[in-house]
């Protein structure tokens, strides 16, 4: 029987980003309208690459998921603020939000760059918000198996 340490393995820069990438689709399809938010599509969209990473680093016995899955979800938000800035135009189809009260009025090019900056703030801000809740889950279910586990003798 092996034990945990020989078992346990750190997950490659590229996997984190082919994780995070797992993702993109689904932003990519409700930018362009073609995913509609309350829909079994859109949740299989939502749930599966986040369960993927969940399984990945249960299966890889990643030592330190909770860590492992924020760094996944930090990429995952870069990729989505990407994303979201490149379909912009299509996305909004013309109807781009305009700031209103004291800001109104302003520039154009700078009221484009406030809204696009703070778009992003939020896509960053969501992934790492993923990556976390994901992280906990991983971090706890890999708890879980390891008090499951006979201890070698």
């Amino acid at each position: 029987m092996t034990d945990t340490m020989t078992t346990t393995r750190r997950l490659p820069l590229l996997a984190l980003v082919g994780l995070a990438l797992l993702g993109v689709p689904r932003v990519v399809l409700h930018d362009l309208d073609i995913l509609q938010e309350g829909t079994l599509p859109n949740a299989l969209f939502v749930a599966l690459p986040l369960l993927i990473w969940i399984a990945v680093v249960l299966w890889r016995r990643v030592p330190r998921p909770l860590l492992t899955l924020l760094a996944v979800g930090a990429i995952h938000g870069v990729l989505l603020a990407l994303t979201h800035q490149l379909l912009w135009n299509v996305s909004l189809a013309g109807d781009v939000p305009q700031l209103g009260g004291n800001l109104a009025g302003l520039d154009p090019t700078l009221e484009s760059v406030i809204i696009r900056g703070f778009a992003a703030i939020s896509s960053l801000v969501t992934g790492v918000v993923i990556g976390a809740l994901t992280g906990l889950l991983a971090w706890a279910l890999s708890l879980l198996r390891r008090r499951q586990e006979p201890v070698a003798g």
